[in-house]
């Protein structure tokens, strides 16, 4: 009798095809009803479970018998409740690595796209404001030499600094919880502080994981600190920053701008945000290409082979569980 594996969000449809040719799959869809009642309904005789983007928790999974594993098609993995995975003994795996280089890009995309008012410039032209020479308020920021400061400076972190380290010839800031020393000396970069860091950054990019010490870490007085010509980019997590703090400096022009992938509440609907034409909006689209999100489905396909025919996966979030 085959394992059945529940599918909880949209992958890559040949990996989804080969899930099928292997396993009983169950998708869950959001046109059927109520998404947390159809997972609960499907994990009850479930071995494992892949997809990402659902917050998963006691609340829709106590009614798991036999679940081995949930097989995250992402890096983070904030939206799943561990305490109560652990509890269950329900391995957890996920798909680092393999979105470094395309979350990078994104962030410098964010970056230049915010300093030098790409949005806003291209709507201005468009709606026929063009009628003479741009004028100051057309300006936007210098990138090239300039000051950038990264928070958190793991995998992706250190991808963008190498971006504007060997690319723009930038002055590299990064703080975190450890030095990076090698890595360091690679980049000329240098550790500081989180005041220091934005006291002194014309840039400043967030790349740390969302945890209890990382909630608002950007907050008001983060702001404050701020240089008034300073961009702000997060590509972390939305909940690293305080949303409203960030919009009423950016209405205050405490800072020049911000680049922003991730919110507090995701998919953004309705929000302060939309209303500054001094903030870039994307949709949380860090991994989005084609090409990665194919090497994350199979990463995280082979995760769940593993788990499911009794090994136990290359890269668990809680390896404890045997």
């Amino acid at each position: 009798m085959k394992q059945k594996v529940v599918v909880f969000s949209q992958i890559d449809t040949e990996v989804l095809e080969r899930l099928k040719q292997r396993y009983h799959v169950m998708v869950i869809n959001p046109k059927e009803g109520d998404v947390n009642m159809q997972i609960r309904e499907q994990v009850a005789d479930a071995d494992g479970m892949i997809g990402a983007g659902r917050v998963l928790n006691q609340n829709n999974l106590e009614t798991a018998k036999q679940l081995k594993i949930i097989s995250s098609v992402s890096v983070g993995y904030d939206n799943y409740d561990l305490s109560y995975l652990n509890q269950a003994k329900v391995w957890l795996s996920h798909t680092p690595h393999v979105l470094t280089n395309a979350t990078a890009d994104l962030a410098f995309t964010l970056l230049m796209s915010a300093a030098r008012q790409v949005p806003y410039l291209d709507q201005w032209t468009k709606t026929g404001q063009w009628l003479r020479t741009v004028g100051q308020a057309q300006f936007g920021q210098e990138i090239f030499g300039q000051n950038l400061g990264i928070i958190g400076l793991g995998n992706i972190g250190a991808a963008i600094a190498r971006r504007g380290f060997h690319g723009f010839n930038m002055n590299i800031l990064y703080h975190g919880r450890h030095e990076k020393l090698e890595l360091a000396q690679a980049l000329n970069a240098r550790f500081c502080g989180l005041d220091e860091l934005l006291v002194q950054s014309d840039f400043v990019v967030v790349a740390v994981d969302l945890n209890a010490h990382t909630k608002h870490l950007i907050d008001a007085k983060a702001f404050e600190k701020m240089k008034p010509h300073a961009v702000f980019v997060n590509v972390s997590r939305g909940a690293v920053v305080d949303e409203q703090a960030l919009i009423q400096a950016l209405e205050q022009k405490q800072i020049f701008a911000a680049g922003l992938d991730v919110y507090d509440k995701e998919p953004l609907q309705d929000s302060g945000l939309f209303q500054l034409p001094n903030v870039v909006t994307l949709p949380h689209i860090g991994s989005a290409t084609e090409v990665t999100r194919k090497k994350m489905a199979e990463l995280a396909y082979q995760n769940l082979v593993k788990a499911l025919d009794g090994d136990q996966p290359q890269y668990l979030v809680n390896p404890e569980f045997k």
